[in-house]
């Protein structure tokens, strides 16, 4: 039998403007300037640039600047420069607004839609609107190459699927039989192993040098066997490499030297070599024609004993609402009231009149202006769209600069003074300052970066852990790291130090640290066990 029951219960959910203010919380600068793109694509009402109202205010600022003092003047302009950085300003002129018929009209042209009032645009918006130049990848280079090749139709399928399986470090990992199969299954040719083996021979010789290698010693002989004979180290390198590759990868250099029957500089001069000359991977990076560039979010600056935060300007554009349509809305409001008194005022007329001649309130279809419910509906809708999304670019830039003011408040000896000052801070630190969820503080600086007078850094890179020194001193672990790895280049590298005496060292140096530890952070900064950094040191004659 079913049981129906009721139940009455609390819950906590986002409403829609929420959601879309978080998730323009977490992006980028490149990112954001792309989604308030696709907004304005989809939302006609929403436009770029200064409205009139707050272009006649500057317009006032500016009538009115004639009256001040020369040292007034400076000061005043040097307030306004540093919030036309931080803001971005794009003046439009009235020219630039669109009326009915050429909204209607609209093509794709987009002209004079960022122009400024100068004209020609800033070196900014031309930086932004410079097309990536067109690349090709490695697979398009060889099978480019390989036309002048002569191979025959056959071979021409196989190479297809040799290249087509080399992965992004340059390496065929893929067993040749394999490769047999696929030609099998694909174009119903049976294949031996031979006839792939010689192709893959041909493919070997193409650009870049050791590319459809199998493995890295098959990748570095590749490379050998372009050099000029007379390359110092070629011959001892090969041979190494052919007849003692554990021996090299283990950096065995006493059985080295015994099996190849050389001394210190000449099996020096071959791991140089090796080293410097070959590339381990010779496609990588070039499987990807894009390129990743990072432009900061924000700005610090130390002026006369303060610190100058500025925001990125593309985090915060000027948005409006067009004006067009802010009164193309109005007048469809006070025509609406009129409807209404009228209707109102005919129900009182009716309702004299008697029963017989009264009719139900409301307005003609289409009403008297032309314009139907649904494009009513449809301004309405793009209106309050249009308006939560321009309240959460401020309240997103907003909290923006509280996150940056408190990790310049917490950090503040890093932005005086450099690298090397870092204080332990995690996200709990900075969201009790600004009042707000640890998850918010996370998605502010999550793929955000500042530029300092020390580099770019990611907001992340602010965040350590702390480790309390033998003074009770408390530091980041990122300092402990950058010690760790001054140690590590200063060690002798004929005998190199095992992560044991790492600890002991920095323990000399005031840092109690577990072996355990020592070996977690010497990977994260990707420092290879003493076996592998052991170098040959010839000593020089004098």
């Amino acid at each position: 039998m079913l049981n129906l029951k009721q139940e009455q219960k609390l819950q906590q959910k986002l409403s829609p403007q929420q959601i879309q203010y978080i998730k323009l919380l977490q992006l980028n600068t490149l990112d954001l300037e792309q989604r308030i793109k696709d907004e304005m694509e989809s939302n006609p009402l929403l436009e770029e640039g200064l409205s009139e109202e707050e272009r006649a205010e500057e317009e006032s600022l500016s009538d009115t600047e004639e009256d001040l003092d020369d040292e007034e003047r400076l000061e005043d302009e040097r307030e306004r420069e540093l919030d036309a950085e931080a803001e971005s300003e794009v003046e439009i002129d009235d020219e630039d607004e669109f009326d009915w018929d050429d909204l209607l009209n609209a093509s794709d042209d987009l002209h004079g839609y960022k122009a400024n009032v100068e004209g020609g645009g800033s070196s900014e918006d031309d930086e932004r609107e410079r097309p990536m130049r067109a690349e090709s990848t490695i697979a398009e280079d060889l099978r480019d190459q390989l036309t002048f090749s002569g191979l025959s139709e056959e071979d021409e399928l196989i190479a297809d699927q040799i290249i087509g399986s080399i992965d992004k470090d340059g390496y065929l990992r893929r067993p040749l039989e394999s490769i047999v199969d696929d030609v099998l299954f694909n174009e119903g040719i049976e294949l031996e192993e031979s006839d792939v083996e010689a192709v893959l021979k041909e493919i070997q010789q193409l650009d870049p040098t050791g590319i459809a290698a199998r493995d890295l010693r098959e990748c570095l002989l590749l490379q050998l066997e372009q050099l000029p004979d007379d390359t110092t180290g070629r011959a001892v390198a090969a041979e190494m490499l052919r007849e003692h590759y554990e021996a090299f990868t283990m950096k065995h250099f006493g059985k080295l030297k015994k099996r190849l029957d050389v001394d210190d500089t000449e099996l020096k001069a071959a791991f140089d070599l090796i080293k410097e000359r070959l590339d381990p991977k010779p496609g990588e990076g070039s499987f990807s024609a894009q390129e990743n560039y990072i432009t900061p979010d924000f700005t610090v600056r130390y002026v006369d004993g303060e610190f100058v935060i500025l925001l990125n300007g593309r985090n915060a554009p000027k948005l409006h609402i067009s004006k067009q349509y802010r009164k193309m809305l109005e007048e469809l409001s006070a025509e609406q009231k009129k409807q209404k008194q009228a209707a109102g005022q005919q129900n009182g007329e009716s309702s004299a009149g008697g029963a017989d001649d009264q009719q139900k309130p409301g307005r003609p279809p289409g009403g008297d202006d032309g314009v139907d419910e649904e494009t009513r509906d449809f301004l309405k809708d793009k209106f309050d769209s249009a308006r939560w999304f321009i309240n959460s670019i401020n309240q997103r830039r907003h909290t923006m600069t509280m996150v940056m003011d408190a990790i310049v408040q917490e950090q503040e000896d890093f932005f005086r003074h450099g690298p090397g000052h870092l204080k332990p801070m995690i996200l709990k630190d900075i969201a009790e300052i600004i009042e707000m969820d640890i998850s918010t503080v996370s998605r502010v600086v999550n793929g955000k970066y500042v530029q300092t007078e020390w580099g770019v850094y990611e907001l992340k890179y602010f965040f350590s852990e702390g480790l309390e020194t033998e003074s009770g001193e408390e530091v980041s672990n990122k300092e402990v790291k950058a010690i760790l790895q001054q140690v590590v280049d200063e060690e002798d590298k004929t005998n190199p130090l095992s992560d044991s005496k790492l600890a002991d060292a920095l323990s000399e140096r005031g840092f109690k640290i577990a072996r355990r530890t020592v070996s977690k952070y010497r990977k994260q900064l990707s420092i290879p066990v003493a076996r592998l950094r052991k170098q040959i040191v010839v000593e020089e004659e004098e």
